[in-house]
């Protein structure tokens, strides 16, 4: 079952529904979305842009560390790029919570394209008052 509020905050989440992003599954401290790199998705190199791939990563991350209810927002976040993603490929990010401490928390993305891992993001998350 979705944390509600989850459902909530992705409902008003206007910049992922414009891709096209959609929840696959979330839980406590976990979420899986999924994303398709479409054509105003590419660079001037004909690959995808790493933007949204962060992008993408970044509501994983929103949508873990928002399971548990309070309002929590990133922190800070960094991603290393493995491979080139391309028009067309179908992309699901999936954010795996590692550890919280006081209004903290370090949540763990793995973007994959099928098989092959494509990212690797770790977000820092800070619950608001």
């Amino acid at each position: 079952m979705i944390p509600e509020p989850v459902t909530r905050m992705l409902a008003d989440d206007l910049a992922s529904s414009a891709l096209g992003i959609r929840l696959l599954d979330a839980g406590p401290g976990t979420a899986a979305v999924t994303m398709r790199i479409t054509e105003t998705m590419v660079n001037g190199h004909g690959i995808g842009h790493g933007g949204y791939v962060f992008l993408l990563a970044d509501t994983a991350f929103a949508c873990a560390c928002n399971s548990h209810g309070p309002v929590t927002v990133a922190a800070g976040a960094d991603i290393t790029f493995v491979t080139t993603v391309h028009l067309g490929d179908d992309l699901v990010a999936t954010a795996t919570e590692r550890t919280t401490y006081g209004r903290s928390g370090i949540y763990d993305v793995t973007v994959t394209r099928g098989a092959d891992v494509v990212a690797e993001f770790r977000g820092r998350s800070r619950t608001l008052r």
